[in-house]
């Protein structure tokens, strides 16, 4: 026979919102209860578990302990599967519901975003989705506070993260622009020796300067960096005004800038091996239904995406 459990989902609920509110107060105002019904379910839950989950400085709130922080994260996504069972054994499982937050990485974000809310919209009207658009660095940081539910990202640095998996869904060749009226635009590919001593404007994002300057680096000779940006229509938009050649990933559908200029894209013979675009998530961390049915839907615009 299966050993009783030492806690209950009720202790779990107020040790979250007292470690969300950081006051056992706080806790008791959001909760409609006594401070002291907060005070003794999370005396509780620490006895039972035989951890301290809290430092408690008078005048100074609430401070989790690393017990403590581990123990959130993973009473979030205990909660969470408590509340989907209870729908799917009063019968209403078949209406997928709920919250779901994406990381996305920001360049990802206009190729991507559109059609998952138009496909989510269709198929899982229940499903509200939240975004957080950032870097690889801060969607690494927001997945182990348990900010977002998963990221989609390209796999830069992700490798050095033993706590998360990556699920590929899409390569992303490196792919030069240059103005529309370069004298290399209409020759369809291109080396980058051939570029080695024009000036390149820069996606200057963390990791991604890394990966873009070491393409380049590959000439043997260091890239000339006259111009740095953080947004990416903006690159292209300094490359049709001549100021520079790029390397880039995603391709728009248009070879039109914000700007008014336009721009060639040439194919790279000594790109390298492609980015990976990944859904990535915590190891420890189980999805929910709704998650993994967002998941779902961003695969399958890969899939249609890669089918060119």
């Amino acid at each position: 026979m299966t050993a009783p459990v030492g806690f209950t989902l009720v202790q779990l609920r107020y040790f979250l919102v007292a470690a969300e509110r950081g006051s056992m107060t706080e806790a008791a105002a959001e909760l409609h209860i006594a401070q002291s019904a907060v005070s003794a379910a999370v005396y509780n839950l620490e006895r039972d578990l035989r951890v301290q989950l809290f430092i408690r400085r008078r005048g100074r709130g609430l401070t989790l302990t690393p017990a403590g922080e581990r123990l959130r994260q993973q009473a979030r996504e205990l909660l969470s599967r408590a509340r989907e069972v209870e729908r799917e054994a009063r019968g209403d499982g078949e209406t997928i519901r709920g919250p779901v937050t994406v990381g996305c990485f920001v360049t990802l974000a206009p190729y991507y975003l559109p059609p998952l809310f138009a496909a989510c919209t269709s198929r899982y009207p229940g499903i509200e989705i939240d975004v957080l658009e950032a870097e690889t660095g801060r969607l690494v940081q927001a997945l182990g506070t348990g900010r977002i539910d998963f990221a989609l990202t390209y796999d830069l640095g992700l490798t050095a993260e033993p706590d998360l998996h990556s699920e590929t869904i899409a390569h992303a060749p490196a792919y030069v622009i240059v103005p529309a009226d370069h004298p290399l635009a209409g020759q369809g590919t291109v080396e980058l020796a051939e570029l080695a001593a024009e000036p390149l404007v820069l996606l200057d994002l963390p990791h991604s300067r890394d990966y873009f300057r070491s393409l380049v680096a590959t000439t043997g000779t260091a890239p000339d960096v006259r111009y740095r940006t953080q947004s990416y229509e903006t690159v292209r938009s300094l490359v049709a005004r001549g100021l520079g050649f790029s390397v880039l990933n995603q391709r728009p559908a248009t070879s039109q800038t914000y700007g008014g200029g336009g721009i060639a894209e040439l194919e790279l013979r000594d790109g390298g091996p492609p980015l990976e675009v990944t859904l990535t998530s915590v190891k420890s961390m189980t999805q929910t239904t709704r998650a993994r049915a967002v998941m779902g839907l961003l695969r399958e615009i890969a899939a249609r995406s890669a089918e060119g």
